[in-house]
């Protein structure tokens, strides 16, 4: 190929580790090692492409690291340092219309990386630094699938924000990265690991599609790591940052049920990890007076004490799921049931990309038994994408809830209200059907993209959940949507209804345990069956042909606490005629599920 140059910026996220050592002189000497991982959204990973003529190729960048000295100078309680050392990364290089699944090259690159930067203490064993690194991680040769020979050099000009935790201190740290100190700002931080390996046996399929469940046997992984960094900044004001790695593939690369067995798996689908800012948002709480509540610290919550009584605003990047449609029983599949229609109401098409989060700015008014929310949240530009609509206003998702709490026998319950509706950019699914009725040759994927238009989607749900003793809960979900138009971002569900028990293990013994009992019955509406049944495709469904009848979801799973601060699940899903297909399955799915925080 011809010599060429492409500059191009992104968003990296890693982890690194280091040693250093203060000498008398206030000298810091040390080594580090870093590995950083590209973002997660579309292009971001992408080094080079162009087209030659044999088709177009792509350059990408799965991960690049270093090992590196450092020298530094500590005058107080912090530290300035230069640092140089080796430099190594791995790509991929695709040429199309060669299949990229089969017909790829790796390509491994080493060279030198230096720069210099200022770390300082921020509380206890705690630092954070900002660093400048040039990394050249020299040429790249390689011979790809056509012939054609393709060559590259890669380098890389890197500003990097950095947090740190100083372990063990047997040995004397650096004075002006290692003391420990008070800090003046109130700040907590939390993490988590979770590992899913999943998988099911051969089933009976006469016939299956790219959006189908392959009726061979198979087993998929997916793995995440995630920090959640919450800082007090002034009264009532919090900001929260949640940075997050995410790895792996559902089933079929995430296609074949509607009622999906995996919540952690993401419709992105890595190879190797990528960095995501999970959330980025700004909180505001304004205590209305009267009693207080004590709360602990946790995901998205800083412990310390607030008003029953109190009006919250929140901006930011975050999950919808954050504030609406929570359910003590059934809503985290890192830790309670992994089906999508479980976890979550299933015709809820909530705004989100690919891995379910968004921008927007939602607020709550709480009381003693009841609260109320509402929010405004962008939505995608096309469905089942990664790319926002701007057009503030015009385009958006509007969501409203109203929760009231109670007690029956003396055991509390709660009852969730849910209103949503957004206006995207879509097509109809009756409309895709006449135009490529009328139109000889025209298939249904282009027949439906040829009929977006700004259209409207509306619906509800109902979100019930009661404590029946101290160890037994018992939760449900109704939700519906008006089945038009394509989904936008959740799962090709119009209709769903799901229930079921928690069951903590004290009665044998295992009080940390945790026992979980669940079904779902999913449906989609006449135009949207008649839609998948002509042969098109939906966000995770579409065999090609269809022969209707509703998505049954069986699902249990039991917990067991191995760790202070770890879990293993056995998780095993029973899914009848998935895709709302009766012609194939049943599929029976087993799970493992290791789970860490800290």
């Amino acid at each position: 190929m011809p010599p060429f140059k492409s500059s191009v910026g992104s968003l990296f996220g890693g982890l690194q580790l280091g040693y250093n050592r203060e000498l008398p002189s206030r000298v810091v000497l040390g080594v580090e090692t870093d590995l950083s991982f590209p973002n997660y959204l579309d292009f971001d990973d992408i080094i080079w492409s162009g087209v030659n003529a044999n088709g177009r190729v792509t350059e990408k960048v799965d991960y690049y690291g270093s090992l590196r000295g450092r020298i530094g100078y500590a005058p107080a309680r912090w530290l300035i340092y230069a640092t140089a050392g080796l430099a190594y990364s791995q790509g991929r290089l695709t040429e199309d219309p060669f299949d990229p699944a089969t017909q790829k090259k790796i390509g491994f690159r080493a060279g030198w990386v230096a720069g210099a930067g200022v770390e300082a203490p921020v509380d206890g064993n705690w630092t954070a630094r900002i660093e400048y690194l040039y990394s050249n991680f020299g040429s790249l040769n390689v011979m790809l699938p056509s012939g054609t020979s393709y060559g590259s050099t890669f380098d890389l000009h890197t500003v990097r924000l950095g947090l740190n935790r100083k372990l063990g201190g047997s040995a004397k740290e650096p004075s002006g990265a290692g003391d420990t100190i008070t800090s003046p700002i109130y700040w907590e931080m939390q993490g988590q690991s979770t590992y899913i390996q999943q998988g099911y046996p051969a089933f009976r399929s006469p016939y299956y599609s790219t959006n189908s469940f392959t009726p061979g046997a198979q087993s998929r992984e997916t793995w995440s790591n995630s920090l959640f960094l919450g800082v007090k900044l002034w009264d009532g004001g919090e900001f929260y940052y949640n940075p997050e790695l995410i790895q792996g593939y559902g089933l079929n690369a995430t296609f074949g049920a509607a009622g999906f067995p995996n919540g952690e798996a993401q419709k992105s689908n890595f190879s190797y990890p990528h960095y995501i800012t999970s959330r980025l948002y700004l909180r505001q709480t304004f205590g209305l007076g009267g009693e207080q509540e004590t709360v602990q610290s946790d995901y998205g919550q800083m412990a310390g004490k607030r008003d029953v009584s109190r009006l919250t605003f929140q901006i930011g990047k975050f999950a919808v799921h954050d504030m609406f449609d929570n359910n003590t029983y059934a809503q985290d599949p890192r830790t309670q049931f992994l089906n999508w229609s479980i976890w979550a109401a299933g015709a809820f098409d909530y705004p989100g990309d690919m891995v379910g989060l968004t921008y927007g700015a939602a607020a709550e008014l709480n009381q003693q038994a009841w609260a109320v929310r509402a929010g405004y949240f962008l939505v995608v530009v096309h469905p089942n994408t990664n790319d926002f609509d701007m057009e503030l206003g015009k385009r958006g998702g509007y969501v409203g809830e109203f929760e009231t709490r109670y007690e029956v026998l003396s055991r509390p319950g709660k009852l969730r209200v849910i209103g949503w509706m957004h206006d995207t950019l879509s097509g109809g699914y009756r409309d895709a059907l006449n135009l490529a009725a009328a139109t000889p040759g025209l298939d249904l994927t282009t027949a439906i993209d040829l009929t977006q238009q700004g259209r409207i989607k509306y619906g509800y749900v109902f979100n019930v959940e009661q404590a029946v003793t101290d160890d037994i809960g018992v939760f449900g979900r109704w939700s519906w949507n008006n089945g038009k138009n394509q989904i936008s971002a959740f799962t090709d569900i119009d209709s769903s209804l799901s229930g079921g028990v928690s069951i903590k293990g004290t009665s044998w013994g295992r009080p940390e345990d945790t026992v979980g009992l669940a079904g779902a019955v999913n449906e989609i509406s006449k135009d949207h069956r008649d839609f998948l049944a002509a042969g098109g495709m939906g966000i995770l469904v579409g065999d090609g042909r269809l022969n209707y009848r509703p998505e049954r979801i069986l699902e249990t799973y039991y917990t067991v606490k191995v760790a202070k601060d770890a879990t293993f699940t056995f998780d095993y899903q029973f899914l009848q005629n998935p895709a709302y297909n009766a012609d194939r399955g049943p599929v029976s799915v087993l799970s493992g599920r290791v789970h860490a925080q800290f």
